[in-house]
């Protein structure tokens, strides 16, 4: 069984049990809101939300396309989308890790015997900000990773302004990160996902 199809938040549409009577047909109409680990077909549309996202903010992207599609492509169950009628207004996408701290590696690699997820980025689409999507969409992918036995915590790097976001999601401050995107300084914070036994132990999982 694969580690969506165990999830309640992950299950896909169809598995889900029908609500429509036996003798009734039903609709094929797209689920309101839906979440699910991305695929390299997200791309483009991931991409869109996070250029627009950052370069208006920092000049840059945390992923490029070309990058967006190597992660989505190396490591899909370390992704997570919301999507409302079939549209994409929020992600996050992560990779593995296997040191302490991050270095200027950790921006590109993919680290398959790793058990830290650096999450590399969390967007969500301009029309549906100030609605605490990216706080939801946080604590949905923060329980799916309690979920996946190989994981030992998660990490992150921000600007300073963004830190008290995190805090609220459970993220605490490392201190300094040793990466420096041209003039951008970053605060390494990091969500100890084991740590959360008795959680894991009523999550479903």
């Amino acid at each position: 069984m694969s580690v969506t199809s165990g999830l309640p938040f992950l299950k896909p549409e169809h598995l889900r049990p029908s609500l429509t009577s036996p003798g009734r047909q039903r609709r094929h109409t797209l689920p309101a809101s839906e979440f699910r680990c991305l695929t390299p077909e997200d791309a483009i549309s991931v991409f869109e939300i996070e250029r627009e996202a950052f370069i208006s903010v920092s000049g840059d992207c945390p992923l490029h396309l070309d990058e967006v599609r190597h992660f989505l492509t190396l490591c899909p169950e370390l992704s997570l989308g919301w999507f409302e009628e079939g549209r994409l207004v929020a992600f996050i996408i992560g990779s593995l890790w296997d040191q302490e701290k991050l270095t200027m590696d950790a921006l590109t690699l993919h680290k398959p015997h790793g058990s830290t997820v650096h999450i590399h980025v969390l967007a969500v689409h301009r029309t549906f900000r100030q609605q605490g999507k990216g706080s939801i969409l946080m604590w949905r992918y923060l329980q799916y990773l309690r979920c996946l036995p190989y994981v030992r915590r998660a990490v992150l790097m921000c600007e300073d302004f963004l830190v008290p976001f995190y805090q609220k999601s459970g993220f605490k401050v490392l201190g300094p990160s040793e990466i420096t995107v041209g003039p951008l300084t970053f605060i390494e914070m990091q969500f100890p996902v084991r740590g959360h036994a008795f959680m894991r132990r009523n999550s479903g999982c």
